[in-house]
């Protein structure tokens, strides 16, 4: 019976020399172990040397995770988004996103610079014209020859054509390729004589003369309020920088003021008056852009005058808008 007590009571030390030993490991270090990662609680002397050997992220205090090649995968993830960061930053992202077509597009205070003249297709030996063209008294000879066709002859290398068009306005028709233009705004023609041709207003008529002296400057200026009206063709909806631009239509003007400069003899003189002008103008508008670059053009139809010359108007020029 003795026997059998102390055989007891040395399994139950030996049982509790293991617990102790087990229980001090458990106080010392715990881990978790997943293939090739090992998740340490860390402040033990014993895991120095595990760390030294292999890859270690702290993720919060007391905890670090071990694992081979982890510091190589880091890094890799981080190269990876850096590399993502970059490509982002290089794609036009206004290029990928489609955007809804807009019906209008408004261009304001566009302006255009060129050349006005004319297309003289008078018959200078008509009654009616030679009763608006007035001889001149000299007092040398009684009567000099009728004004002609060389008396109208313009300067062509002074700019003379300058237009403001408060807007013009788009309106797509067809997928923004085919449009409607439209606008208003004040065109200035500038006509510069070489001669000294004068406009002088009579009583019930107009009557243009040739003035005597050293001519300094002569030009005749018309102002028109004016509203085109134009079909559009645009090869390259998208942008407005590229593709063939096609514009053709009509345009009405209303002269708004008109008058003659001229300087004589080093005397300058200006007459506000509306010359036998006509009124209206209608006329025929085109347009063609390349890129940014536009140019434009009008050809009147009927006279400038109401009487007395047949001259039709046109203008050639630069259009600058974007």
């Amino acid at each position: 019976m003795r026997i059998f007590w102390k055989s007891v009571l040395l399994v139950l030390l030996h049982h509790q020399g293991f617990a102790q030993i087990d229980s001090s490991r458990a106080k010392s270090i715990d881990t978790i172990k997943v293939g090739n990662i090992t998740i340490v609680k860390s402040g033990i002397d014993s895991i120095q040397f595990v760390q030294s050997m292999k890859d270690t992220i702290r993720i919060q205090s007391g905890v670090i995770i071990v694992s081979d090649g982890l510091r190589k995968g880091v890094e890799k993830i981080r190269i990876s988004v850096d590399s993502l960061k970059s490509t982002l930053a290089d794609i036009d992202l206004k290029s990928i996103i489609k955007k809804k077509p807009k019906k209008y597009s408004t261009n304001w205070f566009v302006w255009d610079l060129g050349f006005s003249g004319y297309n003289d297709q008078t018959n200078y030996n008509s009654s009616a014209t030679q009763k608006f063209l007035a001889p001149v008294i000299t007092t040398n000879f009684p009567l000099t020859p009728p004004l002609s066709k060389k008396d109208f002859a313009l300067k062509t290398t002074r700019v003379s054509n300058f237009n403001l068009w408060f807007f013009i306005q788009r309106m797509s028709l067809i997928k923004q390729v085919v449009n409607l233009k439209y606008g208003l705004g004040i065109e200035s023609n500038n006509y510069y004589f070489k001669t000294g041709i004068r406009y002088e207003e009579l009583t019930y008529e107009t009557l243009v003369s040739r003035t005597i002296g050293s001519i300094g400057k002569n030009k005749l200026v018309a102002n028109y309020l004016t509203a085109p009206l134009m079909i559009n063709v645009n090869t390259n909806p998208s942008s407005h920088k590229k593709g063939l631009q096609l514009s053709a239509g009509l345009s009405g003007g209303y002269l708004i003021s008109s008058w003659q400069k001229m300087k004589v003899d080093s005397r300058g003189s200006k007459v506000k008056s509306e010359f036998n002008l006509s009124p209206w103008k209608l006329s025929y508008i085109g347009e063609l852009g390349l890129g940014a670059v536009r140019l434009y053009g009008s050809y009147a139809p009927r006279a400038i005058h109401q009487y007395g010359v047949d001259q039709r108007p046109y203008t050639v020029g630069v259009r600058f808008s974007y």
